[in-house]
């Protein structure tokens, strides 16, 4: 069968039309599905039935299952399981802020980058998501919103797997899920992150998009880079700020830098000064992620004083900084908690 969720508009007309149907029924189809989040063909009401059974026969649609679903204790932070057709299974995470409704979509099954910091990396990499397995975190996730009310307004690809380890899969969701015919999501608020895989950037910085590109950066300096994040070895940390350069250069786009702050490996006042070197003269905003408690692993998340003091220090040397307050880790979906160890579980309705 065809997964329905890798058809752009164009493609989809010429299905129409090969079949014996109208090619203006792919503008019905698409707002049907992307638009009053319907998932079933026989609600389709104003196509034929013919066409429906048509649907019904050829499409995979949606692809994968929505296995649970858990809410922080402040209720601004949702986790979404996944099971895909495979039976592997993602998580994905739905983020209120104010106005806001962001997604945090993942790219591959498990991650292969293996940050020390990270529950992801521990799990080992199984494989990456084909472009719908993305599209349809984020589609299902709106249509829970819809029957709320609302909609998703942001995309961040921050969640399991490293994103230009999948590359194309990232690039096509991404085009598919701003198209005006189906989310019609703004280029401008989609964020990718990436752990730091130069050829990946390289790839960005040619591609017509209007994305904001996110530097999993971590360290200072190379020496405790490597020890933190193995793919650092492979992409050292002078080629990787060149590339960034060049992305910024081209792009016009400022560049944030994130950097986990973990007790007694990153977060000494020395290091925030080393760090305000590294970024000087730099257009960029750095976002401190105090770390979140993964099990298993022996690190900590610095006291409050070590923080202020590193903010301090930034704030001085006239570095841009965030403090990134900590949403769902209640319930292990704050940064670098995501990670699905379970079999064997029942699908409950996306819709519920």
């Amino acid at each position: 069968m065809i997964n329905f969720c890798e058809l752009d508009l164009e493609q989809l007309g010429a299905w129409l039309k090969d079949n014996g149907e109208k090619e203006y029924h792919g503008r019905q189809i698409f707002e049907w599905v992307y638009q009053k989040g319907v998932t079933a063909w026989d609600q389709m009401s104003n196509l034929a039935k013919d066409l429906r059974v048509k649907l019904a026969a050829t499409f995979r649609f949606p692809s994968i299952e929505l296995v649970d679903v858990k809410e922080s204790n402040d209720r601004e932070t949702f986790k979404f399981l996944w099971k895909l057709i495979d039976g592997s299974l993602v998580e994905s995470v739905l983020i209120y802020s104010s106005a806001r409704r962001t997604v945090c979509v993942s790219s591959q099954v498990g991650c292969p980058a293996k940050c020390a910091f990270c529950a992801s990396g521990k799990m080992g990499f199984l494989r990456n998501l084909r472009p719908h397995e993305i599209i349809e975190q984020v589609l299902l996730i709106n249509q829970w919103l819809i029957a709320k009310g609302e909609r998703v307004s942001h995309i961040v690809y921050m969640g399991m797997g490293e994103p230009f380890k999948n590359y194309d899969s990232v690039i096509r969701s991404i085009r598919m899920l701003c198209d005006p015919a189906t989310l019609n999501i703004s280029q401008r608020r989609v964020t990718v992150s990436t752990v730091g895989i130069i050829e990946g950037i390289k790839r960005l910085t040619v591609e017509d998009l209007s994305i904001n590109l996110v530097l999993s950066l971590h360290a200072p300096n190379q020496h405790i880079r490597q020890k933190i994040i193995p793919y650092a070895r492979k992409y050292p940390l002078d080629s990787l700020m060149e590339a960034m350069d060049e992305y910024s250069a081209k792009t016009k786009r400022d560049i944030t830098y994130e950097y986990t702050l973990i007790a007694g490996i990153n977060d000494h006042p020395d290091h925030a000064f080393e760090l305000s070197h590294l970024l000087k003269g730099r257009q960029c905003t750095v976002n401190l992620i105090p770390y979140n408690p993964v099990a298993g692993l022996k690190l900590c998340r610095p006291e409050k004083k070590s923080i202020k003091q590193f903010r301090s220090v930034l704030f001085g040397s006239k570095i841009v900084n965030t403090c990134r307050y900590t949403k769902g880790d209640d319930i292990a979906a704050a940064c670098g908690q995501l990670a699905m160890q379970q079999k064997n579980v029942e699908t409950i309705a996306v819709n519920q």
